[in-house]
């Protein structure tokens, strides 16, 4: 619940599946919203044609987003935060963590594609979280599937009700416009070649005005009625507690390429979507109302600007004004860390954050000192904020030197990047060469372009003996270096000096986890 002296804010995510058209959308999103004074559109030509939110050289080759952004923008007195995610399945490890920091999220579905793998899995994540959905159904100016088809798979898929929002009349070549079931209104194309939305939207008495005679071709108008009057009737209406609990998703249909759909988006998310929400903790959970500052890093992103080396933690603010400044508590390490340049994000541009408020996400220039899952608390309370994993990586591999005299300057390298979250470095305990863990292949092609366009490092990857990886832990501490010296050959240490097992394949992790009762592999850890 919003305060007086508290701005409204509305913190959230885009998720996907890849080529949704999400990227397209989130620069659409910073149009309407005045962030941004042109819609570059991203296959356009020269500068122009970059989504802000794709900064990084790999993401402008190969026109994806692989590290997650954080955009601010106002719009009627509402401050949005909105945190791109990556498409890529290689890297929902850290759409995970992104979506820790979020209080809603919109669901982007491709017309022609419906639910897709890696849609469904981040709605999982969503869930586990309860947290709220609106879901955009994109493209409708392109050939694709029945509306009720997309809806009816959106129900069964992922167990929600729908509610429609708004309706297409027609589809791809037949596309008419959008006709807004909530305001009784119709978004029409523009007339030239483009087939834009111009905001030109005309209100009319409902789905019998004969107004709408003049607007649509008779095909058009007879479809609408029929298609939209069975909608209303066969879909559950609009629930905002239904939607506030994670059980219903209020769906809006439009082309984020030709702007149908994206203002009703923005006007959905102010009007539905939470402010700030409690963050679950540990001895307790944290109310945005309370006084005092409270925030949690979810990500860390080291060389944002080329020229610095620099490390910035994004942390999401939980409750309290924070101003510029002022001291927080590391929780866990005891140290005081004073925030004299805390900055605000759009895509890679950054503004100095002389304050800030619950939902809020700033940034936090450090060295080193600041890692992915830190608490950070104006009181001197010991709260933990939980639910922000690492996890086991699925591909394991050495790293080789083209020179080997940049031995130090691999290492700073692989250990800011690690300190990002989005890949694990590990050190054997026998042998000198490190060994990357990443969730996804394309984590690694990232990794050796980043190597080279950064550290001027020239690296390659080779085959390690290893599959996958797990933590071990024991309440006994003499099982553990039983264990470790059974195993020597297979075991490493992770960047925080934590056991690690590595394990050839699935076969032999079960096991070893069979033979080792006393012992636990754990293929996720939370930072303490």
């Amino acid at each position: 619940m919003s305060k007086p002296n508290r701005p409204d804010r509305r913190t959230f995510a885009i998720i996907s599946h890849p080529d949704a058209g999400k990227t397209t959308l989130t620069e659409k999103l910073l149009y309407f919203g005045g962030a941004i004074h042109l819609a570059g559109e991203v296959k356009a030509r020269g500068q122009n044609r970059r989504a802000r939110s794709d900064w990084m050289k790999i993401e402008q080759q190969r026109g994806i987003s692989v590290t997650s952004s954080v955009m601010t923008f106002e719009r009627d007195g509402i401050t949005f935060n909105l945190l791109d995610t990556p498409g890529h399945e290689d890297f929902s490890e850290d759409t995970y963590r992104t979506l820790t920091a979020v209080d809603s999220a919109v669901m982007v579905i491709d017309a022609a594609k419906g639910i897709e793998p890696q849609t469904r899995k981040l709605f999982e994540v969503c869930r586990l979280r309860s947290v709220p959905i609106i879901t955009f159904v994109n493209k409708v100016d392109r050939e694709g599937r029945p509306p009720f088809e997309l809806l009816d798979e959106v129900a069964d898929a992922l167990a929600l009700d729908v509610c429609p929002m708004s309706w297409p009349v027609g589809m791809g070549g037949q596309f008419e416009g959008i006709y807004d079931l909530a305001r009784d209104r119709l978004h029409r194309p523009a007339a030239d070649a483009t087939g834009a939305y111009e905001g030109d939207a005309a209100s009319v008495a409902g789905l019998g005005d004969s107004q709408l005679e003049d607007m649509l071709s008779a095909q058009g108008l007879a479809l609408l009625r029929e298609e939209a009057e069975l909608a209303q009737v066969g879909y559950a209406p609009f629930d905002e507690t239904a939607y506030l609990n994670g059980d219903l998703t209020p769906v809006y249909f439009g082309s984020a390429l030709k702007d149908f759909g994206v203002e009703q988006l923005i006007d959905a998310l102010a009007d539905f979507a939470p402010s700030p929400r409690p963050q679950p903790g540990d001895p307790r959970d944290v109310d945005p109302s309370e006084p005092q500052v409270a925030g949690f890093v979810f990500k860390v992103q080291a060389n944002m600007n080329p020229q610095h080396r620099d490390r910035v933690a994004f942390m999401r603010l939980c409750s309290g004004k924070f101003k510029r400044g002022m001291k927080l508590n590391q929780v866990g390490t005891g140290k005081s860390i004073a925030v004299h340049s805390p900055i605000l994000f759009f895509a890679q541009n950054r503004e100095l954050a002389e304050e800030a408020f619950p939902g809020d996400i700033i940034g936090i220039p450090n060295h080193g000192t600041l890692r992915v899952g830190d608490t950070l608390l104006e009181s001197g309370e010991t709260i933990r904020f939980t639910g922000i994993p690492n996890f086991a990586p699925e591909i394991l591999r050495r790293v080789k030197l083209v020179d080997p005299t940049k031995t130090k300057q691999l290492r700073t390298a692989l250990n800011d990047m690690a300190e990002e979250g989005v890949m694990q470095v590990f050190v054997p305990q026998i042998g000198s060469q490190m060994v990357v863990g990443v969730v996804g292949q394309l984590q690694l092609d990232v990794l050796i372009s980043r190597l080279q366009a950064e550290y001027k490092v020239d690296a390659a990857f080779e085959p390690s003996p290893w599959d996958t990886a797990r933590w071990i832990a024991s309440d006994d501490p003499k099982a553990i270096a039983e264990f470790e010296g059974l195993h020597r050959s297979a075991m490493a240490a992770d960047r925080d000096g934590a056991p690690v097992f590595m394990a050839k394949d699935a076969w032999e992790l079960n096991y070893i986890t069979g033979r080792f009762p006393n012992i636990r592999f754990s293929a996720t850890k939370e930072r303490h």
